[in-house]
């Protein structure tokens, strides 16, 4: 790969793909395009508005804002100037920004609408920095420091004649070493942490990907994850623009879909959360249908798996099982197809770990998954499954340039040119996460005799759902304990589809309440037993964490009639929780909490 920007790569791009699709946004009830010459304009014009402001090579500017076009021109036009994007969730609630925007200390701030605009401008109290809030709605304006996007980009055009010279320096003077993004990990084990990540490090990622991964010029990626995740920032964007391919948004996550079948897209990224619940919709399609059709269906299955099993062996089918196979894809997988929009060649799942049944589910129906691994400080792919070299359970073979070996307690370390600059300000955080070039992941792995990756635990504490999004049970933990009426409490949820809690109460002054509530119980087991005790838990802890992100939320509890104690091996000689020892002991109780989702 001859060494670029991402600014340059794009002006290169345009420059070849001016007429063809870049994005495409649902508008008036139908997707339309944008190009990529008009995609160019839109992002040279806010080059110059923000050239005004002044934006300085090495500024950052926080992007606050959910999936479109927008969104896209924005961090191009940022990058643009030798300036730093800083994405941050469109659900980030207003302390955890406040924390952020101290940090990085943003010079403007740009939001998608009305609700994300009002976070920004309580920001500006402050934070002493923020000098611009660029709003990309109309909305109505509150101080001259505010300005809507459209009139931005006018006044960006009617600059550009004057400035185009700076700006093209601009762009020349940019480094592929340079910082494109600062990109901040979820903050749940204390103060967030901000990523440098430099044009090379997501460049070099995005060009290894596409030694392996076949996206094209012509494909379309249907776009739902957050891009302020490096998963989607680096596989749905940079990797689109190198391959030259276009980007749908879908409206919801609700509308998928629908806008599957009238996007009809080629390609598609997802987490384990996205495929279990279109796993549960086909099996809930299957248990509902006619007799004759669900024996089909049953049928197919069944055949799906035999065939998919000799594939992955790469064994030539027996002819009969071949003309099954080709019978059930006419029958039954041909329909699943066509629902997931008739032309998508295969998914992407990152995030978090996948379900082996499930990925092999998908491929017995020939809808391949291709799950890969990596951190938001390897830019971020370590890992990925290839369509001719796959293992489910696996996340797949190191990429070209990428090197992986496993330290001698078991944890996954790599080395390479995906590995980030370093934590923004953090000095002793770096050295300590980058030891002699090898970055220290903090998950527990295994290399097979074929070179695949296997995680098999996480070396921290810190819980990451099917979602991929990043919890603290400690940060919940020591929000319940504070309760008065709650002793302990122990969060759980790694790979689950959320969180849940275990909580051991304050058994006195719980007893007590219940006397004023009109309860008679006499002892522990069966003061938690107490249908009315536990919905008074209950709202407590919901109020507790009211102010918490939503994925950050327990979503079920149980009470428990007996503390957590050193003896029973559930506590360390300091106190701590163990955690593993906890969960299994407690495996049915938790179990039980995940067989009702919550409303």
């Amino acid at each position: 790969m001859n060494e670029t920007t991402i600014p340059r790569l794009f002006v290169d791009q345009a420059a070849r793909l001016s007429r063809t699709p870049l994005f495409w946004v649902k508008q008036h009830g139908r997707y339309q395009p944008v190009t990529w010459a008009e995609a160019l304009d839109a992002v040279r014009a806010l080059s110059a508005f923000l050239l005004r402001v002044p934006v300085k090579a090495g500024d950052r500017v926080l992007l606050l804002s959910e999936n479109r076009p927008e969104w896209g021109i924005a961090d191009l036009a940022i990058q643009s100037l030798g300036a730093w994007t800083v994405p941050v969730y469109a659900s980030l609630t207003a302390p955890d920004l406040l924390t952020i925007a101290r940090d990085c200390q943003p010079v403007v701030c740009i939001a998608s609408t009305a609700e994300q605009i009002q976070k920004l401008r309580a920001l500006c109290a402050e934070v002493d920095s923020i000098r611009l809030i660029l709003v990309m709605d109309a909305v109505r304006l509150e101080s001259e420091r505010e300005q809507v996007w459209t009139k931005a980009l006018e006044q960006g055009r009617a600059e550009q004649a004057r400035v185009e010279e700076l700006l093209t320096r601009r762009l020349a003077e940019l480094n592929p070493r340079h910082t494109a993004t600062l990109i901040y990990t979820s903050g749940t084990t204390g103060e967030p942490k901000g990523v440098m990540l430099s044009h090379h490090n997501f460049l070099s990622n995005a060009a290894a990907c596409l030694k392996v991964i076949p996206i094209r010029s012509g494909d379309v990626h249907l776009s739902f994850l957050p891009l302020s995740h490096v998963f989607e920032r680096m596989a749905g964007w940079y990797l689109m623009l190198m391959a030259g391919a276009s980007v749908a948004y879908a409206e919801t996550m609700d509308t998928i879909p629908q806008n599957m079948l009238e996007i009809r897209p080629s390609i598609m990224l997802g987490v384990p959360r996205f495929f279990e619940k279109l796993y549960t919709k086909i099996h809930e399609g299957i248990s509902h249908a006619p007799p004759a059709k669900r024996a089909i269906a049953q049928w197919a299955m069944r055949v799906g798996q035999r065939a998919a099993s000799l594939r992955l062996a790469q064994t030539p089918l027996p002819w009969g099982l071949w003309l099954c196979a080709v019978i059930a894809e006419r029958l039954v997988f041909h329909t699943l197809k066509q629902r997931l929009g008739g032309r998508l060649r295969f998914f992407v799942s990152g995030s978090a770990p996948l379900a082996k049944a499930i990925g092999e589910f998908f491929y017995s129906t020939g809808v391949v998954i291709l799950e890969g691994y990596g951190l938001t400080e390897t830019s971020p792919v370590i890992t990925v499954n290839r369509l001719q070299a796959l293992k489910f359970g696996g996340v797949g073979l190191p990429l070209e340039g990428v090197e992986v070996r496993i330290a001698e307690d078991g944890e996954i370390l790599s080395r390479g040119p995906h590995i980030m600059q370093g934590y923004y300000h953090k000095p002793q955080e770096t050295q300590a996460a980058i030891v002699d070039g090898w970055f220290h992941t903090g998950d527990i792995g295994h290399l097979d005799a074929d070179g695949f990756l296997f995680i098999t635990d996480r070396k921290k504490d810190l819980i990451k759902t099917a979602g991929g999004k990043f919890v603290a049970p400690q940060k919940l933990e020591n929000l319940f304990i504070a309760d008065p009426y709650i002793a302990q409490a122990f969060v759980y949820g790694d790979r689950e589809r959320y969180c849940v809690a275990l909580i051991v109460p304050k058994f006195q002054p719980l007893m007590e309440h219940a006397k004023t509530m009109g309860l008679s119980v006499g002892s522990p087991r069966e003061l938690v037993q107490d249908s009315a005790v536990r919905q008074f838990m209950w709202d407590r802890v919901q109020h507790l964490q009211r102010e918490l992100a939503g994925f950050e939320q327990v979503k079920a509890m149980a009470l428990l009639d007996q503390e957590f104690t050193q003896a029973s091996g559930e506590l360390t000689p300091t106190l701590k929780a163990k955690r593993t020892a906890i969960a299994s002991r407690y495996q049915h109780v938790l179990q039980q909490l995940y067989q009702h989702p919550p409303p």
